[in-house]
């Protein structure tokens, strides 16, 4: 291979020769305008309730100019819940968008490689037996924090079964899916043996709601995803080369084996992180990606729209679960009522193709 060869990339704005990542107009112009479309559901998210607020009131008691009424509404009750769906939203995205960039694969989610179902099959298990062990691991460590564990446990059992000389992206979906539908029937039988005042419990959490989130939460869930993504962006800069093959890759310099592992144990973190702040909220994580990838035009998930397309995508879904009907739904209803169809649209046209 000749040294114009590897200079080119089909990739625009990447030159492997010098791997060098140069952000095009549109992918720029992009990102700041859902970075803007982000801030102002944001805003609109704090200031619809039973007491509305404006949008400049908001913006203004954001910014630490607000009156003392309308900073005690947003700052001590309505800020915890925009928050999380903020947070939860950008882990997701990345999540996703990681794990898809591995799998090579639109389908590829937290949700297929088993995190969100081992996350899910420790807090049903902790919520539904009560007493001795289980009672002793959630007074100690938290819901939340057994949550995340057993994400990361399912999450590593799959990549552990998936490993074979190297990660193939579709060994690594078909071992999510039997681990996940492992972890589904493991959950199953706990609601079914359960007594019905856990299982209402449990149920609250399996559909995945922002309601009542305390600024505790918040924080833990903001400081793990902040240093995650500070990994994932020292880390992504040696993932481009692997888009063209890992030969090409080694070739470069770039140990491949190693970026991959830590990629994807931030993926799987993230999605835990996310998972133990609101449950298992469906589908943000398979369609902020895609999303992010057709408005940017680029040939694999950018992250950092990804997660912007995420936190929107969660917002946006927590806002309409509250204002749509008389009753107040769990923002995971939404989220699966958008991410149903458009998972039907990317397997229609992947049999297209």
């Amino acid at each position: 291979m000749s040294a114009t060869d590897v200079e080119r990339s089909p990739i625009p704005g990447v030159r492997l020769g010098h791997v060098s990542f140069v952000w095009r107009p549109r992918m720029v112009l992009v990102t700041l305008l859902l970075a803007a479309a982000t801030f102002l559901v944001f805003c609109l998210s704090i200031g619809i309730g039973d007491f509305p607020i404006g949008l400049p009131q908001v913006v203004a008691t954001i910014f630490g100019r607000g009156e003392q009424v309308d900073e005690f509404v947003i700052m001590d009750l309505r800020m915890p819940r925009a928050m999380a769906g903020l947070v939860v939203g950008i882990a997701l995205g990345v999540s996703g968008a990681i794990t898809q960039s591995i799998a090579r694969n639109p389908l590829a989610s937290p949700d297929v490689l088993g995190v969100t179902g081992g996350a899910s099959a420790v807090a049903v298990f902790l919520v539904t037996v009560s007493g001795g062990a289980s009672a002793a691991i959630a007074g100690t460590v938290g819901l939340s924090a057994a949550a995340l564990a057993g994400g990361l446990g399912a999450g590593l059992l799959v990549y552990v079964l998936s490993w074979r000389r190297g990660i193939d992206g579709l060994r690594l979906i078909l071992i999510g899916i039997s681990v996940s539908a492992v972890t589904q029937a493991v959950t199953t039988w706990l609601l079914v043996s359960a007594d019905i005042r856990d299982v209402a419990r449990a149920q609250a959490w399996l559909v995945g709601s922002l309601e009542d989130r305390s600024w505790d939460e918040v924080r833990i869930a903001l400081w793990c995803t902040l240093v995650l993504m500070i990994v994932v962006a020292v880390v992504a800069f040696q993932f481009k080369p692997l888009h063209f093959g890992d030969d090409v890759a080694a070739g470069l310099g770039v140990r491949y084996g190693a970026v991959r592992a830590v990629l994807l144990l931030c993926a799987v973190l993230l999605a835990g992180v996310a998972v133990s702040a609101a449950g298992p909220v469906p589908f943000v994580a398979l369609v902020a990606p895609q999303v992010a990838m057709r408005l940017v035009r680029c040939p694999t998930p950018p992250m950092v729209a990804s997660a912007l397309v995420g936190a929107l995508l969660l917002i946006g879904s927590d806002l309409v679960a509250r204002t749509a009907l008389p009753i107040t739904l769990p923002v995971g209803v939404v989220t699966a009522a958008i991410g149903g169809p458009f998972l039907v649209y990317l397997l229609v046209r992947a049999n297209l193709r």
